[in-house]
């Protein structure tokens, strides 16, 4: 079976069986496609290879500190130039995470959600999971704001947490919804932290997240740590749409039970009955 050395979140290599999409330069910092022209040309000359590293998607290769090569990927590279904190954190993935400089992600920043499923039925499980995070969060969590798309799945997860939630003796203090499209999402950003709930507690289809969860860092004291999440948010191109430092410390529960956690751009994930996510 053929392997390959693939650069993960950390900067650290590990095998593959599955080849990497994007290529990179470990000491320029930047990742491009794998016909570059300006990377075929330096391996030509002989140079580049061995700082050469690979990458199983953008997400990765952002969160490992990488900027987008202005020769193959001009459109991704002019919006990380044009976004300061974006910047920062790739090339100084050290530096404390920071609120986004704009309220609403840009039109060519959502391109990275292209592929990504959206809300699918939540899972008992997936239930369970998300009210095992809940119960253990120190401070104690009793009151908490929902937030949902407006999508049969997300409002069908939000509406059984909100069940659940009550019938263990916790209490929902509102419950807010918002479209895929809107003009700025203050409305709803308001509404869900106008409460100020021990926790947020959110069902939502990735790219009006990506957009809210903007607006809510940049405009509320809403705090990613003390927000939950159900599957369909646990994909770290939602994070790289979202922005560097939007969602540091979200968690949440897969499908299967397990748990994931929003971590320095990237999502870790822990097994069900595994504790590492939470």
């Amino acid at each position: 079976m053929t392997t390959y050395t693939l650069t993960g979140p950390d900067g650290s290599t590990y095998r593959s069986t599955v080849p990497g999409t994007l290529g990179g330069h470990r000491r320029g910092r930047l990742y491009g496609r794998l016909d570059c022209p300006t990377a075929q040309k330096a391996i030509a000359r002989g140079g580049y290879v061995r700082d050469r590293v690979f990458f199983a998607d953008e997400a990765t290769a952002v969160a490992a500190g990488h900027r987008p090569c202005a020769r193959c990927l001009p459109e991704r590279y002019r919006q990380w130039k044009a976004t300061p904190t974006e910047r920062n954190a790739m090339t100084n993935p050290d530096a404390p995470a920071a609120a986004p400089a704009s309220p609403l992600v840009p039109p060519e920043g959502l391109a990275v959600l292209e592929g990504v499923p959206g809300p699918r039925p939540h899972t008992d499980a997936e239930l369970t999971a998300l009210l095992g995070l809940l119960g253990d969060a120190r401070p104690h969590v009793r009151a908490v704001a929902v937030g949902r798309s407006r999508d049969a799945a997300s409002r069908a997860a939000a509406e059984a947490f909100a069940a659940a939630w009550r019938a263990s003796g916790g209490t929902v203090v509102t419950v807010v919804d918002w479209p895929e499209r809107a003009a700025s999402w203050l409305r709803a950003a308001g509404r869900l932290t106008a409460p100020a709930p021990d926790a947020w507690v959110v069902a939502a289809a990735p790219a009006g997240w990506a957009q809210l969860a903007r607006r809510l860092r940049h405009s509320t004291p809403w705090d990613p740590a003390r927000t939950y999440g159900f599957a369909s948010l646990g994909d770290a191109r939602v994070v790289a749409a979202a922005g560097a430092g939007t969602l540091q410390g979200l968690r949440g529960a897969a499908a299967d039970g397990g748990t994931w956690r929003v971590d320095r751009g990237w999502v870790t994930a822990a097994a069900p009955g595994k504790g590492g996510a939470r």
